[in-house]
């Protein structure tokens, strides 16, 4: 169950139905339950479904809301492992997670930012789909404790409950530029890229540092086009990988000794 904009969720379910066929020695069938926009309500009543539907697991990215920890309780109490990918929640309530490290993802982009950046007196707009996803919330702190450890650190603005949809994301952008009119650079941890950039156009400002998460399709175009400074991503197909080893190694088909990598952190940047 994946709860994100269909840029993402589409790449990731594309990296799953390329790696689990290849899974030895179990046969994965996997069920897609995918959406931009979920409530809590939603998201449980789904997750309930589940269970009682009977499943060997659930790969799980959604918001660490009380209701949904509530439910997690529930579906690990009654043995069904639950593998969370790229955002976390309390580890009582799943299995392993699957991703980056999100904090030394967000100091990441911060050491770059301040190498590239040619303006220093200007703000920083960091932009996070919700706050209810963990790890949105441990990159921008990986982010804001690199950059508070600075002789002159920048000033910060964080919105967020954009949920990356384009629309929302492009408002809430709009009035942080009317509101502050000293905003250069970006920090994008929640997407809808596309809509930041014309926030500022229509504007008529200009961002100097644009770094970003993620090589979905949209991402790829602005990189090519350098409107992104630097992209931080991951290989999906190996989280696939990742991910069908915990529930071999849950289930005993694969032995407990194998070893299971953490996800690397990888950079891209516009050809010169």
């Amino acid at each position: 169950m994946i709860q994100s904009p269909k840029r993402f969720s589409s790449a990731v379910r594309a990296a799953l139905e390329a790696e689990l066929p290849l899974v030895k020695p179990a046969a994965f069938r996997a069920r897609f339950h995918l959406a931009e926009v979920m409530d809590d309500k939603a998201i449980v009543s789904k997750l309930y479904a589940i269970a009682r539907r009977g499943t060997h697991g659930i790969v799980l990215k959604v918001p660490a809301t009380p209701a949904i920890e509530a439910c997690l309780q529930v579906i690990t109490d009654r043995g069904i492992p639950v593998v969370t990918y790229v955002t976390d929640v309390p580890e009582p309530l799943r299995l392993a997670y699957v991703g980056m490290e999100n904090r030394r993802a967000g100091a990441t982009a911060a050491y770059l930012m301040t190498r590239m950046r040619r303006n220093t007196g200007g703000r920083v707009l960091v932009t996070l789909s919700s706050q209810m996803f963990q790890g949105e919330e441990q990159r921008r702190i990986g982010f804001a404790d690199y950059l508070s450890k600075l002789p002159d650190p920048p000033a910060i603005l964080t919105v967020s409950e954009g949920l990356g949809v384009n629309r929302t994301t492009k408002k809430i952008v709009m009035e942080a530029l009317a509101a502050h009119s000293d905003i250069d650079c970006v920090y994008s941890i929640g997407g809808g890229n596309r809509a930041v950039l014309e926030a500022f156009a229509e504007a008529g400002r200009t961002v100097d540092i644009f770094a970003a998460h993620d090589l979905d399709q949209t991402n790829r175009k602005l990189l090519d086009s350098g409107q992104l400074s630097f992209v931080l991503h991951h290989d999906f197909r190996q989280d696939a990988r990742r991910v069908s080893l915990h529930f071999l190694k849950y289930h005993k088909l694969v032995p407990q000794s194998v070893e299971i990598e953490q996800t690397d952190i990888s950079i891209a940047c516009p050809l010169p």
